[in-house]
Parts: C-alpha cells; sequence; structure tokens
C-alpha cells in the first residue's frame, strides 16, 4: 500500500514539473514540448470533444430514420442521439497530429471542409487540414503552430539522388524539390521575396551528391559564384551561356545516341558501368537571356532559347535538368519563354511586382496558386506558393542559408564537381563534352 501511494507521488510530481516547464519547453524546444505535453493533451481534447462538435456541426447521423409513423399521423423530428462519424486513432506527426475519420453514407469531404475553422477553435491548435485519402474516409492534421515562422529542415536519414530537402510546407511536411519526379523547374520572385536563398538551400542539398552543377548568372556570376568551387562552370555573360548551352545540348544528344545503342529509353535504364552522372543547370534571372539591344543580339537571343528548349523537351529522360529562376518572367520576352515554361513541370511563385509573372509561374496550373501567391507580402520573405508534378498547391517556405554556409558547403565538396573543358570561344575548337 505504501508503494503505491508513493508510486502516485512521484507520477504526480512529475506531472506539476512537467506542467511548470511546459512554457519554457515550449519556447525553446518546441517538438520536445510537442511530444511531451501537447500531442498527448490534444489527443485527449479530440475524444472528448469529437461527439459534441460532430452534433452541434451538424456532422452527426441518426441511425434512426428522423420520421415515425404514430397513428395517421406521421411525425418528424430530430434524433436524441445521433451517431457521431467514426473516429481512428489519433497518430502522432512532427509537430501535429492526424487523425482518420470515417464518412457517413451520404457525406462527402465537402462537409467537413466547412467545419474546418471550428474543429481547429475546439482543439487549441494553429489550423487543421484536411486531406480525402481514400474513399469514404477523410484525415484531419492539426498542427500546434505555423510551420512557417521559422522553418527548420527535418533531419533525413537517407539521402536520395537528385532529391532535396529545401524547407517545411504549410503543413509540417517537408518541402523536397525531387527532380526525379518533376525534373525541371521555374522559381520566380522579387528582389528579397527569397528567391536567392531558396536557390541556395537547393544546390547546398545537392553539392554532397553524385550531381554535375553548372550556373548561368548574368548578374556578372553575383548570385551563383557563392557556389563557384562546387560548379563544372559558371556562364556570367550572355557569350558564355551561348557556348556553354550549346555544349550541354551536344552532351544531351550524345547520351540520347548512347541510349539508343543499348535500347535503353533513359540513362536509368543503362548499366551502371554506362550511366551517365546527372547534369543540374540553374539559370538564375532567366530574363537578361532574352533581351535584345541589336540585331546580333537577336541572333544570339534566338540560339540561346532554342538549346533552352531542347534541354527542357530531351533533358528529362537523358539526367539533364533546368532549375530557371528569375525576378520577372512574362510573356512580352517571346514565345521562347512561354514554350520553355511549359515544359517546367515544377514552379514555385514568391512575392512579385507584377501580376504577369505570377501568370506565368501559376496561371496556366491553378486559379486558386495564383490568387494565393499575389497575396504574399513583403515581410513574408522566403514564403511561396509552389506546386509539384501532382498539380497540387501549397504554401511553403525555405530554410535560411547564410552566404558563409552556402561558400562552405561549396568549398567543402568542391572535390565531386566534375572538370569542364571550358566555355570555349568562338574561334576555340570544341575539346570535348563532359561524359
Amino acid at each position: 500500500m505504501i508503494v503505491l501511494q508513493l508510486l502516485w507521488v512521484m507520477m504526480l510530481a512529475t506531472v506539476l514539473i512537467a506542467l511548470s516547464m511546459a512554457p519554457v519547453l515550449r519556447r525553446s524546444y518546441p517538438y520536445l514540448w510537442w511530444y511531451l505535453l501537447g500531442y498527448p493533451a490534444t489527443v485527449i481534447r479530440v475524444r472528448v470533444t469529437w461527439r459534441r462538435l460532430t452534433t452541434n456541426l451538424g456532422l452527426a447521423v441518426a441511425k434512426r430514420p428522423s420520421r415515425a409513423r404514430v397513428g395517421d399521423l406521421m411525425v418528424r423530428g430530430d434524433p436524441l442521439r445521433p451517431t457521431p462519424p467514426r473516429l481512428g486513432v489519433a497518430k502522432y506527426r512532427r509537430g501535429g497530429v492526424d487523425v482518420r475519420v470515417r464518412l457517413h453514407p451520404g457525406q462527402v469531404p465537402e462537409h467537413f471542409a466547412e467545419a474546418i475553422d471550428a474543429f481547429t477553435h475546439a482543439w487549441r491548435v494553429h489550423a487543421v487540414r484536411l486531406v480525402a485519402d481514400g474513399r469514404g474516409f477523410v484525415t484531419l492534421s492539426a498542427l500546434a503552430w505555423n510551420p512557417l515562422i521559422a522553418p527548420v529542415a527535418p533531419y533525413r536519414l537517407k539521402e536520395r539522388l537528385l532529391r532535396a530537402v529545401v524547407g517545411l510546407l504549410e503543413d509540417g511536411r517537408a518541402w523536397t524539390i525531387d527532380l526525379r519526379r518533376a525534373p525541371h523547374w521555374l522559381i520566380v520572385g522579387a528582389t528579397r521575396s527569397g528567391k536567392s536563398t531558396l536557390i541556395a538551400a537547393l544546390v547546398k542539398e545537392l553539392a554532397p551528391q553524385r550531381v554535375a552543377l553548372f550556373g548561368i548568372d548574368l548578374k556578372g556570376g553575383m548570385e551563383l559564384s557563392l557556389f563557384e568551387d562546387r560548379l563544372s562552370a559558371l556562364a556570367a555573360t550572355r557569350a558564355e551561356a551561348a557556348h556553354l548551352l550549346a555544349e550541354l545540348v551536344a552532351e544531351t544528344e550524345a547520351r540520347m545516341q548512347l541510349c539508343r545503342s543499348v535500347g535503353a529509353r533513359s540513362i536509368w535504364d543503362l548499366p551502371p558501368k554506362l550511366r551517365k552522372m546527372p547534369v543540374v543547370v540553374i539559370v538564375d534571372e532567366v530574363a537578361e537571356l532574352y533581351l535584345v539591344a541589336t540585331r546580333e543580339d537577336k541572333a544570339e537571343v534566338g540560339e540561346i532559347s532554342t538549346n533552352l528548349l531542347r534541354l527542357a523537351q530531351l533533358g528529362a529522360a537523358l539526367g539533364v535538368h533546368l532549375v530557371v529562376a528569375g525576378q520577372r518572367v512574362g510573356s512580352d520576352l517571346g514565345p521562347g519563354v512561354t514554350a520553355l515554361r511549359a515544359q517546367l513541370a515544377g514552379r514555385v511563385c514568391h512575392r512579385v511586382n507584377d501580376a504577369g509573372t505570377a501568370e506565368m509561374a501559376l496561371g496556366d496550373l491553378d486559379k486558386d496558386a495564383l490568387a494565393a501567391a499575389q497575396q504574399i507580402t513583403a515581410a513574408e520573405q522566403g514564403v511561396a506558393i509552389t506546386v509539384g508534378a501532382d498539380g497540387l498547391w501549397i504554401r511553403a517556405r525555405s530554410v535560411r542559408i547564410t552566404p558563409e554556409q552556402a561558400r562552405r558547403a561549396a568549398r567543402k565538396y568542391a572535390r565531386l564537381a566534375p572538370s569542364w573543358p571550358g566555355l570555349h570561344t568562338a574561334d576555340e575548337p570544341n575539346e570535348g563534352v563532359y561524359v
């Protein structure tokens, strides 16, 4: 008996200590706070409020009909004890909780979508999101706080080639740019919107991988020079960009012939000994490539436009990927930009200064995404609307990468940068292409 009383006293003391430390834990170690205190409390709150909440919202349904016959009269009324939708087991997630709900016959996910605000207030969480993940079921995901305030990329036990975790999505999941699923990406954003930070996060994630990185930065190389140690080549002028793109097109054609010779449909079907290293080309300020001032510029721009489009059309299966970024990307730059945009399945739109750029990035995919992008304010640096290969849009924010972190990553993995013959001038012989 005494031992049992001591156990109860120790448990009570533990609970009191945990409750007293809750504010400090939540402020300094939010994920630890959520695991120890927030998650159990939210699970209890969900269970306790479920019946009353669904009844008040009209989501509970009576098993018996609401009409009954009494003699020659038909009586109609509200059921005294309606049955709420069946609630599944609440599953822990990083900074949140997921619970699956089985719908009553006649119910659809839209009925629950209309009650999202009520769930949020009743469970005392930051937000609740709904996912229709199967016929007759929905999943309600409760988030303890806004993950976009200070995003921290989750720890990964295993890295995947051409896959980069660059931040967090607004539902708490990792924001991943997967070049195997969406081979080419378009990233737009005004100055100080977070575009450069996203590119830095992407390159930092790709740096330790067996990938050849190339840069085209017509702002004198100021942005991408942070990663110059890891880049196989950096084109800082339009003439250099034209030569580099021509060489990459030649490399793409060589890979095409190799795949055809062995009957492979992509480089991933080649035997390991013949498989080529993937190539990622990062183009910053793409509008500079399309500006025409003289007649000579027109011919050069036409060549650049054609080669970019060829890389976008042919590169996906051949391990050549494009990441095209710019402050302003509009149809006024010419038909080449519009044709290139159609090949860039991955889309990211930060805050922009003109509606045409947002329209170019998101208008052909989802009008709701376009409206959400135009609502991003100047105070939300790094926040963006992203659309992946699945066609669904969501708010996201990239992890902040400082210039020093970028330089350190480039120097650390500089040995992984394959050698490149160089950016040849018009009268120099082409010494070969990367293999």
